[in-house]
């Protein structure tokens, strides 16, 4: 996830511009709220008006495009994440777990903020950016806490600033089915069930779901009852048999198969393994 570093704001008067920097190792997110900052970042123009917002990236060299028409005021964020990140022109597929930890896996997926556009609600990210600031020179683990949550609220209102135009209609059905299974994954599910579920073809699903998450929808299915039926044999005494059918595997068998395949162990040397 990203990570916030530290905020504050600037005014540069008519005829000023911003510093030439080159790879300084953190994203600076710009949000103007009056005049524009003129920028560009290794020979791509990025004009930040009023009421907008441009991320910089870590590892590249930026400086002022022209100077400034009139006063221009900005508040400026430097954050990092905790992973990987990459740019991209469109939507990414998301990453799926390995299955091999005994506990259900930390959420995988794909973050997508947008590079530059129009802060969604203006007034409510200065605020934010206000308070970032507020809480910077306030001291306690307290305010550093609060300053995470406030960042990962304003990315969001980034996020869905760009969702209109990064949103791929596979994904989003893929998405769809995906919480479908999540929800029914004790019944039998079956193709003919899903498609009308989601009112589309079931080929066109799978289509959807190998793009988003690498596997099809029975695949998907399986790899989740799994990791519901680690939790039972972990957190619980219940029989294995019942554990079974309680997480939608039709037989004993089949269940103990599958749990194989994806763990590299049967399910009760997998209890015994992980409960004293």
């Amino acid at each position: 996830m990203p990570h916030y570093i530290a905020s504050g704001q600037d005014t540069y008067p008519a005829g000023g511009g911003h510093a030439a920097r080159t790879g300084i190792g953190v994203f600076d997110l710009l949000a103007t709220t009056r005049g524009c900052l003129y920028l560009e970042e290794e020979g791509l123009p990025l004009p930040v008006p009023a009421g907008g917002f441009a991320i910089l990236r870590p590892d590249r060299s930026h400086r002022t495009l022209k100077p400034c028409d009139a006063e221009t005021h900005f508040y400026w964020l430097h954050f990092q994440t905790l992973g990987s990140w990459s740019e991209v022109t469109e939507r990414e597929p998301y990453a799926a777990s390995d299955g091999s930890a005994p506990y259900l896996q930390i959420e995988t997926f794909v973050y997508h903020v947008p590079r530059a556009g129009a802060l969604p609600v203006k007034e409510e990210a200065y605020a934010w950016l206000e308070e970032l600031m507020r809480l910077q020179a306030t001291p306690g683990a307290g305010a550093r806490f609060r300053q995470q949550g406030m960042f990962q609220q304003l990315l969001e209102r980034l996020q869905e600033e760009g969702g209109a135009s990064a949103k791929d209609p596979q994904l989003a059905l893929a998405d769809e089915a995906a919480a479908y299974l999540r929800r029914s994954y004790r019944e039998p599910i079956g193709y003919k069930a899903l498609a009308e579920q989601l009112h589309f073809h079931p080929n066109y699903i799978a289509l959807c779901m190998k793009k988003a998450f690498g596997c099809t929808p029975l695949d998907y299915l399986t790899r989740y009852r799994i990791e519901q039926a680690k939790q039972l044999l972990i957190h619980t005494g219940e029989p294995i048999g019942k554990i079974a059918e309680d997480t939608g595997f039709v037989t004993f068998s089949y269940f103990v198969r599958c749990f194989g395949k994806h763990t590299g162990t049967r399910p009760k040397a997998f209890r015994q393994r992980y409960r004293t």
